[in-house]
């Protein structure tokens, strides 16, 4: 009997937790349906993917897209239309909104916003606020929410819990994994004097290494207390990598491509368009994230997508917001750094498929497997483009990357069995729906 299909690729090198192999992809209602050789196989659509790479897809677990309160600069549909056609087929969305993402209905009202009005798949965190600690059981539980995020340093927006018995009481009412933003509070506070005005090369002098040393410190010290898991983001420090290595039972690791691809030296050329809270530091702390790449101390990436416009980014240091757009570059990026022999395809795979899916225990995504959500990002690792800012999808219309070339670049994305863009066009209408996850189902 012959199979049918709605969506055969054709021709393409899968790459999933099984190895890198040329194989035929069949799609059916919305998921994998058969994998192999498909040429006898009926579809009412084949694509030729000869010459091209088909990833599981891309998870950013770390976006600002700012709806509600900050629509000026970016929404969860324009944030979205940047996500898929830079290859990335679902995100988790922070909470640091205005008003920021504390109650059940906060969550109930995100998910509507964003139901087949966004590109891309999605989930939600929920703040973790000293208000609504007795309410986490019940938000950990909200269809789309991702889980309790903290910050434990200021950065943008109001949520704040900086002291340890706040952090206790937060973890002892977690079940799954919470994610922290890890900079220590007091010590930004006592360190506001060395900020120079005009100058945005002091904002890592100001947010220095024993900032975020620190705060992770105390925050590994609490889990381990509480028995909770946590998850540090955006690690910036050579020696938060040599403490993590040490706690991975209690505590996982995300880097940043632009913590990986940019330097201090950079703001010279970029200024604040650069500042990013925690900030950009020296080469030395770039090499100690790749040993934690290479080394497996790093358990995923995510982009930190946090847009502000140009004329925001303006203002003379310290005035001027910290944030920078990322969603649509994360793949371009770390394609280029697989061209350049700084990890695998496989290792990109487990960074930003498999190893989200793995964490945080979304169901149905991160691999290539007959049954799971066809999502998918397809690449051609031979494809050299310049990343310009007016290829940029986010409402601020910028990157940091603006000139730079890059060696392997996305050229499709599929969310849920839908051709949601293919060759830097949009080929579908918002099909976005809220990820499912294992320990809320």
């Amino acid at each position: 009997m012959t199979k049918s299909f709605d969506t055969i690729l054709h021709g393409g090198v899968v790459v999933n937790h099984d190895g890198v192999a040329p194989r035929d992809l069949g799609l059916r209602g919305g998921r994998i349906a058969g994998i192999g050789d498909l040429s006898q196989a009926d579809a009412g659509e084949r694509i030729d993917c000869a010459g091209l790479h088909i990833l599981p897809g891309v998870i950013d677990t770390q976006v600002h897209f700012r709806e509600p309160g900050a629509t000026h600069k970016e929404d969860l549909e324009s944030g979205s239309r940047g996500a898929v056609l830079g290859g990335v087929t679902g995100v988790f969305e922070m909470p640091n909104t205005k008003p920021p993402t504390l109650h059940v209905s906060d969550v109930a009202d995100k998910v509507a916003r964003a139901t087949r009005r966004m590109h891309c798949d999605f989930a939600f965190y929920a703040g973790g606020a000293a208000e609504t600690v007795d309410d986490i059981p019940e938000l950990e539980r909200q269809p789309g929410c991702a889980g309790i995020k903290v910050f434990m340093g200021s950065s943008t927006g109001s949520l704040l819990v900086s002291d340890d018995a706040g952090l206790a009481a937060i973890l002892s009412k977690t079940r799954r994994r919470a994610a922290f933003h890890a900079e220590d509070e007091a010590r930004l506070k006592e360190r506001e004097p060395l900020r120079v005005k005009g100058d945005a090369a002091s904002h890592p002098v100001w947010r220095d290494e024993l900032t975020a040393l620190k705060a992770t410190e105390r925050l590994i010290a609490i889990a381990r207390e509480k028995r909770a898991l946590v998850h540090v983001l955006h690690v910036t420090t050579t020696e938060e990598i040599e403490l993590l290595a040490q706690d991975k039972d209690v505590a996982s690791v995300e880097v940043t491509p632009h913590h990986l691809s940019i330097t201090s030296d950079d703001y010279a050329r970029l200024g604040t368009l650069l500042q990013m809270n925690p900030p950009v530091r020296d080469a030395r702390h770039r090499e100690g994230l790749w040993r934690g790449v290479d080394e497996g101390i790093v358990d995923i990436l995510g982009s930190d997508h946090a847009p502000h416009t140009l004329e925001e980014k303006a203002k003379p240091y310290p005035e001027s917001p910290s944030g920078m757009t990322g969603v649509q570059t994360f793949v371009p990026l770390m394609l280029d750094h697989v061209n350049a022999g700084r990890l695998s395809l496989l290792r990109l795979v487990d960074l930003t498929s498999a190893g989200p899916a793995r964490l945080f225990g979304i169901a149905g995504k991160g691999r290539i497997a007959v049954g799971f959500d066809a999502d998918l990002t397809i690449v051609d690792l031979k494809r050299k483009m310049t990343i310009k800012n007016d290829w940029i999808a986010s409402r601020c219309g910028w990157t940091p990357y603006d000139g730079r070339e890059i060696l392997g670049w996305p050229v499709g994305t599929f969310v849920r069995g839908a051709k949601v863009m293919w060759d830097g066009e949009l080929a579908t209408p918002s099909t976005g729906e809220a990820m499912r996850f294992h320990a809320a189902l």
